[in-house]
């Protein structure tokens, strides 16, 4: 697997993230070299600005202009304006008015110019359940009427490297601390509030030499949403009466970033760096670093964070995307007029790129084994080399990354994998940050071993640098650039769009990185083909310049160095002599060798006429119904773009039947994943995708990708499911691997909550502890049964929308179809687990969380309304709307109880309810404060909110935001595709839901909202039907560092340990409990 992010987050504040699902970037890579591009360049009123005229994907309809206000501050305007959308008199958008597309500066790259998911490899768990519940209930659908957010980001450029040394963590502590109110608005929420009343949602983060803020809110309401923000960095608070609490923010954040073996591994990384370089510092800060420590010495922290302020937060080193329809004449004005006034000290920027060679250490270049919090074995291989961010034209480590990472014929993926020594392998780099930064970059090699792969780790290693050598050998190739350089001229010449949220995240960090012709492309194109940079950075990736890292629970006990700040315990080795010596002189054996041409490389980008009559275009329509199939299909008349998606469904009940049938499945998947790896990566890194997941009822299958090679990848893939084999060792390893998934699955709070109420309301759901049960007890000889009776009793249903037509849709059913043969019908086809009926009151489970080692707890009070309608599911969401920022402000901000704190409207095989969830430690609160909290939230502060002050008018506000959020127009084909999918997979087939959905919002009433609360919650009652789910951390550590590795590890994370509390209604056993409660009839919310 190739790993080249240009961007990653170091620690972000968890701020108002709403209800609403956070979408992922749309990203690209590489491109080929295109021309030199040209700027226009004004000036009015002090402000200087230019229309950029550079590359971008004739799918790319924005116009850009970047301009340079008179305190220095850099601004991108983005007028994300589409054809048929034009501007009033004063630069407002008007919808529709005329079919001639604006008139932009930016050139179009089209097809005819020139020639043209995450750090580490964590294992698979294997179980991907939907355990048949929808954590939002978000049914935004396309309209025909265009609706976007409007967006802004701005990105200081200062971060963590920037720490005084006596305050580790202080940029950290100030990206949370500027939210805490302003001269001009004073109150502490009153951004927060603001966006969640009009729909938006914003975060924050800080890296090594950034920090960003960022945000996005109705478009009606976007300059005054500017106008709160900018005063953050204008005339920020930084109250004294604040401190202590962010204090605490960021300690909790701390707290939960301590079991991540990602976080624990760079700490330790960092720590063998040279001495005071800024790469070793502690950057996530904590009590001990913001507090404790600084007092101790007499340091007052209020002070220095306005000292950090002011000298770190100049609008001399700030830029700034905003991105919405009006006009960038418009969009000029507000930013000029808003953002002028932040700060300009005039102080030099902080400049590390002096800073060079950190790891030009001792401590480097050695072989370190160290006890991961998971149950993994984990290598990492690291090489330091110099900064290359002003190589960003060449790119020469996504050219290694490429081939290192390659799973095809040739590969070290292959070899590795046909060995049994490793199951996945990621090569390259985590991003803009710790990997790569100013002063740096690291190249590293990350593979998940096998038990045997560990026993055999010197032979890995050697594996390793033989392909490596194998490289060197034949040199950089032009054919292999020129071959990347294609795959990624189709993806940007075919790329949509992404939510303006997400674009303009992007992009201000590519202001402070690229020159302003570069801002949109710097990290997705590679221009020029240098073989001999390419070549030097070959030559600095050699044996003896390695750094490995070894993380294995075979470790425990025999690791007597601890890292301070993680606790992270490791030991260190150097390597032989004489076995480096092998290394470095090593011959690559023949398996290796380059990969081979790319035969999934699309050449046919043409748009498909539509087949289907114009009636039935605007929605899925049912093109097959069989006795064992059918197909739902939608023609792309919206995107137009060479793409389609392919998703089916094989739905069997021997999926649910025990627990070890849940497991077996598990263990093809991974398998199926393991045997298509050589045969279809080509595929993958030529934009086409496939993805199995196990759900409650059968195995889903999605493929997507360009059309016109999408039918031969499918036919691989398929012809793989069909003719399903595996050899006992393979079954064996992914066993073994399965079983740590779950361990690694039960040790994580929320995970195991999750898992605990799930168990509790369906009526035949395994959690992870029945399937850490059964993961060792099952056997090949099973699996092969049970494969073989999935394949004679399926029901297909798919869905495929894209540019394909009605009868190459059909070919494809037919063909999976043949492939399978179903012999005879399976009843029931139902998707769907009956629900059970909590009693009318409060019944309580309180377990104990698996990881001694962890203070990390969760309590979830969860509060069921029952069977649905669309009415009532539009009335829980409206709820949810409301309730989602006084809730975060309330028991977060105010209160301090955790970083993590969130309500969710839950819908769990169509039965309604709503949660409430904090994350907190086991060492600061007891569960009956957080208890108390909660219920003081729900009953009086949220109670008086809506009954008392919320009027009319501010009802019809929030009702106006939900609204504008169901118009949102879908930016890419996938979101339509996997909303209507859910239909499928749901077997409700409500593809006009958003419709019915926006009709019953139009005539809600502010009465009937509070009567919902009223009847969910049971204000003062005490018959609510509430479900308090806690999973509590431990407040004494374990003296070792987490559970032995042996096999009692199984039976640890096998059985709940129930904790007693003097709550009346207790659940001291999960299947007596639900044995009381009576079932819910099948519900579907479609009426």
């Amino acid at each position: 697997m190739v790993r080249c992010h240009f961007q990653s987050i170091c620690f972000s504040i968890y701020r108002r993230m709403s209800h609403i699902p956070r979408k992922k970037v749309c990203k690209t890579s590489l491109m080929p070299s295109r021309n030199e591009e040209t700027v226009n360049r004004y000036q009015n009123n002090d402000v200087n600005w230019m229309n950029l005229n550079v590359e971008k994907s004739p799918n790319d309809y924005k116009q850009y202009r970047v301009i340079d206000l008179p305190n220095k501050l850099k601004a991108l305007l983005i007028c994300d304006l589409q054809s048929g959308e034009s501007f009033d008199k004063d630069g407002q958008q008007l919808d529709n008015v005329d079919p001639e597309t604006p008139e932009d500066d930016t050139r179009v790259v089209s097809d005819q110019d020139d020639d043209d998911n995450s750090s580490g490899c964590e294992s698979d768990d294997g179980i991907s359940s939907d355990g048949g519940e929808e954590a939002s209930g978000d049914h935004k659908q396309a309209k025909e009427k265009s609706e976007r957010m409007a967006a802004a980001a701005l990105c200081v450029g200062i971060g963590s490297f920037s720490d005084p040394v006596a305050f580790p963590g202080m940029a950290h502590f100030l990206e949370h601390m500027v939210f805490m109110g302003s001269e001009k608005y004073p109150n502490e929420n009153a951004f927060d509030e603001f966006i969640t009343k009009h729909g938006g949602q914003s975060n924050a983060y800080t890296n090594c030499e950034q920090t960003v803020f960022f945000f996005d809110i109705e478009r009606k309401y976007f300059m005054k949403a500017l106008d709160i923000w900018a005063q953050f960095f204008i005339n920020p608070l930084l109250k004294e009466d604040s401190v202590d609490r962010e204090v605490k923010a960021v300690d909790s954040e701390f707290q939960m970033s301590l079991p991540s073996d990602n976080a624990r591994v760079e700490q330790l990384l960092g720590s063998f760096a040279k001495k005071g370089h800024p790469i070793s510092k502690f950057m996530y800060g904590n009590l001990k670093s913001l507090k404790t420590k600084p007092q101790e010495d007499g340091i007052n922290p209020y002070d220095r964070l306005h000292e950090f302020n002011t000298r770190h937060y100049s609008s001399h080193y700030m830029t700034l995307v905003v991105q919405s329809k009006e006009s960038l004449d418009t969009l000029q004005q507000w930013v000029t007029d808003i953002f002028s006034p932040i700060p300009n000290n005039s102080q030099q920027q902080p400049d590390f790129s002096k800073e060079v060679k950190p790891f030009d250490t001792e401590d480097f270049c050695k072989l370190y084994r160290v006890v991961p919090v998971k149950d993994k074995n984990q290598l990492e291989i690291t090489w330091a080399l110099p900064n290359l961010m002003t190589q960003y034209r060449q790119k020469p480590l996504n050219y290694l990354s490429w081939l290192i990472g390659h799973e095809g014929k040739g590969s070290l993926m292959s070899f590795l994998r046909k060995k049994l020594w490793a199951l996945k392998l990621a090569a390259g780099f985590n991003g803009v940050g710790f990997d790569y930064n100013s002063t740096s970059s690291q190249f590293n090699v990350s593979i998940t071993l096998t038990d045997s792969g560990l026993d055999n780790l010197e032979q890995v290693l050697t594996a390793v640098f033989e392909y490596l050598q194998m490289l060197s050998d034949v040199g950089p190739q032009q054919w292999i650039f020129e071959e990347i350089q294609t795959i990624e001229a189709n993806d940007f010449r075919w790329k949509e769009q992404c939510d303006p949220i997400d674009n303009v995240d992007d992009l201000v960090v590519n202001m402070h990185l690229y020159p302003p012709e570069h801002y949109i492309t710097g990290d997705v194109l590679l221009f020029d083909f240098d073989p001999e940079l390419i070549a030097e950075c070959q030559q600095m990736i050699q044996p003896s310049k390695a750094n490995v890292v070894l993380l294995s629970k075979t470790h425990q006990g025999s690791c007597d160095l601890i890292e301070p700040w993680f606790q992270t315990k490791y030991g260190k080795e150097e390597f032989g002599k004489e076995q480096m010596n092998k290394w470095e002189t090593c011959t690559p054996g023949p398996e290796f060798h380059l990969p081979e041409k790319n035969q999934y490389i699309a050449k046919d980008f043409s748009l498909k006429p539509s087949d289907m009559a114009d009636a039935q275009k605007k929605l899925p329509t049912l093109i097959h119904s069989g006795e064992y199939s059918k197909l739902y299909y939608k023609k792309d008349d919206k995107f137009k773009v060479p793409k389609a998606y392919c998703y089916f469904y094989l739905i069997s009940p021997l999926v649910n039947v025990n627990a070890e049938n849940r497991v077996l499945f598990g263990i093809l998947k991974n398998i199926l994943e393991q045997n298509l790896s050589e045969v279809a990566y080509a595929a993958s890194v030529a934009q086409l995708s496939y993805d199995f997941k196990i759900l409650d009822f059968g195995l889903e299958i999605k493929m997507s990708g360009f059309n016109e090679k999408l039918p031969l990848l499918f036919h691989t893939v398929i012809d793989h499911l069909t003719n399903f084999t595996v050899t006992e060792d393979l079954f064996l390893a992914v066993q073994s691997e399965l079983s740590k998934s779950y361990y690694n699955l039960a040790i994580k709070p929320r995970e195991l909550e999750k898992e605990v109420r799930l168990s509790i309301l369906l009526e035949r759901y395994w959690p992870i502890t029945d399937l850490s049960s059964a993961v060792n007890l099952v056997t090949r000889e099973q699996l092969l049964k049970v494969y073989e009776e999935f394949k004679q009793s399926v029901f297909i249903e798919g869905y495929i929308h894209g540019n394909i037509t009605d009868q190459e849709s059909k070919d494809l059913l037919t063909y999976l179809m043949n492939k399978l043969k179903p012999q005879h019908k399976m009843l029931p086809t139902t998707t769907q687990m009956k629900v059970h009926e909590l009693p009318r009151r409060e019944s309580t489970v309180r377990v104990s969380s698996f990881n001694k080692a962890d203070a990390n707890s969760v309590v979830t009070n969860y509060f069921q309304f029952g069977p649905a309608n669309v009415h009532q599911s539009v009335l829980n969401e409206l709820l949810l709307f409301r309730m989602d920022e006084p809730c975060f402000n309330f028991l977060r901000t105010k209160e301090q109880l955790g970083y993590a704190v969130f309500c969710t409207n839950r819908v769990t095989s169509g039965t309604l309810g709503l949660s409430v969830t904090v994350q907190y430690q086991a060492d600061k609160f007891s569960v009956s404060h957080i208890e108390n909290k909660i219920t003081e939230f729900l009953d009086e502060k949220f109670a008086e909110l809506i009954n008392k002050e919320m009027n009319e008018e501010e009802f019809q506000h929030q009702v106006e935001a939900l609204l504008a959020f169901k118009k949102l127009d879908d930016t890419h084909m996938s979101e339509e595709s996997n909303r209507n999918w859910e239909e499928v997979t749901q077997q409700t087939y409500l593809f006009d839901r958003l419709q019915k959905e926006i009709s019953i919002l139009e005539k809600l009433t502010l009465t009937e909202f509070r009567q919902w609360y009223e009847n969910l919650v049971r204000l003062g009652s005490g018959d609510a039907r509430k479900l308090s789910c806690q999973v509590i951390g431990h407040i004494e550590k374990s003296n070792e560092s987490e559970l032995s590795p042996n096999s009692s590890d199984v039976s640890k994370t096998s059985h709940l340990n129930y904790l007693s509390c003097d709550t009346k209604d207790l659940i001291q056993e999960i299947n007596s409990f639900r044995a009381s409660c009576s079932l819910y009839p099948f519900t579907k919310i479609i009426n």
